[in-house]
């Protein structure tokens, strides 16, 4: 270690961006990630601020034995990939410029971009790309995983909207990826993760969304729950192109427009956004209002597109202990339901909470092969079970409600896999389940690029032998 130790300097002069080591102030702040639980300590942390530079820090990793873990800005890996023990952080931070062409409908964002730097440039335009809904999340991790959000319904998943790439692989070469060049290794990041490479740069497909967007949140006691769910069942298979639907399970926040009574109150959100004519989202408003008591309370305004794209910032603020299981249901079946209801009761932490991700219109309009995405192109649900907490003794609570709760809804899941962008490190037998007859195929191609399997802290596809 003293020899790997020695070389640090050698890094520093190989850079343009910043090393932090344990000697190094700063350290400390330096290897923290979203996920309040994770406390590692790596040998080194190079802040790169080009491609050329994340060639050299992989180059120096492999040259001294340095395990990789790649950090894309935003760290909101529940897993806490991002940071490993005795090895290089190589963080992409720094390489976070979005150029926007709004001719061409096109943005070219880079690896360490957050969600809410894509969003300000692109809507500066009139123009977004659908991404996840935490503003402080890096993209890199949203666009190779998948990428689910407000906007799936409409435009699909980021991956979809990925229209090329450039890539620096394990031998420290840097690629472009696009259906043109490399073909393999652009079907395989859409989907695949971080086992291909480092991703630096994304030219993102955009499309005409807001500024003001209409939003529809109508949240229903948990007396109301069972029968809020199966109105939203119904909702569900016939919403309009331009609108759409999710629920959540969440304690009610202390925003203004909750009644004071209400504050903290554990209970189901209906959330209807609609992204084209303030008609048909009041349609479906209306439909929900009709069908069920009133709620407690809602909120039923326009409102920028920004605004609801960083609306969850402040619950999954950064530091927050985190675990999340991940799976999904083919709709809300009544026997799903009162799993739901009578498991969402248990949570005790204030914090946690269950999002279920209406997917269906755009989501199913891109084949299920064309890219590496760990989903099937059905109309599903995606089910998120997040136990948050502010501590780690609150923690081993709601981890344990999570577990118990996907263990009563898994017999009821559309197959045994998840979106890997949520797999924990106990979930990892899931893995091939997830991709199903994708799977094989990864591994090809990570063996082509990643023989030696140099990029393996994420959701890991090992090279075929």
């Amino acid at each position: 270690m003293t020899q790997v130790i020695s070389r640090f300097d050698d890094l520093r002069t190989a850079l343009a961006g910043t090393v932090v080591t344990p000697d190094d102030p700063g350290y400390d702040e330096a290897r923290e990630v979203w996920n309040g639980e994770i406390d590692r300590r790596p040998a080194v942390i190079a802040y790169c601020e080009s491609a050329e530079d994340v060639a050299r820090a992989v180059t120096f990793a492999r040259e001294s034995s340095l395990e990789i873990s790649v950090r894309s800005g935003g760290a909101h890996s529940g897993a806490g990939m991002g940071v490993g023990d005795a090895g290089i952080v190589i963080d992409l931070g720094r390489i976070n410029d979005v150029v926007v062409d709004p001719v061409a409908r096109r943005a070219v964002a880079g690896g360490g971009a957050l969600l809410r730097d894509v969003d300000a440039a692109t809507q500066a335009h009139g123009l977004a790309v659908p991404m996840g809904e935490i503003g402080h999340t890096g993209l890199g991790g949203i666009a190779t995983g998948g990428g689910m959000g407000w906007l799936t319904r409409v435009h699909g998943l980021t991956c979809d909207n990925v229209v090329a790439a450039q890539i620096v692989t394990a031998d420290g070469r840097i690629l472009r990826a696009a259906p043109d060049e490399n073909p393999d290794l652009f079907w395989a990041i859409r989907g695949g993760g971080g086992n291909f490479g480092v991703v630096t740069s994304f030219e993102l497909a955009l499309h005409e969304v807001g500024p003001q967007i209409e939003l529809g949140l109508l949240f229903y006691a948990m007396d109301d729950a069972a029968a809020a769910l199966r109105v939203a069942r119904d909702v569900i298979t016939d919403l309009p192109p331009d609108v759409t639907f999710q629920v959540v399970a969440l304690n009610a926040p202390p925003e203004p427009f909750v009644p004071p009574e209400h504050h903290g109150k554990l209970g189901f959100a209906l959330v209807v956004v609609g992204f084209g004519a303030e008609m048909g989202h009041r349609a479906v408003v209306d439909r929900v209002r009709g069908a069920l008591p009133p709620p407690l309370f809602e909120l039923v305004t326009p409102m920028p597109y920004t605004a609801l794209q960083q609306m969850f910032d402040e619950a999954f603020a950064w530091g927050s202990y985190v675990y999340v299981k991940a799976l999904y249901l083919e709709n809300f079946t009544d026997d799903a339901i009162d799993v739901i209801v009578s498991r969402t009761a248990e949570t005790a932490s204030g914090r946690s909470s269950v999002h279920f991700y209406v997917l269906s219109g755009g989501y199913c309009d891109m084949t299920d092969d064309a890219t590496a995405f760990s989903g099937g192109r059905t109309p599903r649900l995606g089910v998120f079970l997040v136990g948050l907490a502010s501590d780690a003794a609150v923690l081993a609570g709601e981890r344990a409600w999570v577990r118990g709760f996907f263990d009563a809804i898994a017999p009821h899941a559309l197959g045994k896999g998840a979106y890997v962008n949520e797999l924990m490190p106990d979930d990892v037998h899931r893995l091939p389940a997830s991709y199903g007859a994708k799977f094989g195929r990864l591994q090809q191609i990570k063996a082509a690029y990643d023989p030696e399997n140099v990029f393996h802290r994420n959701a890991n596809i090992l090279p075929a032998s």
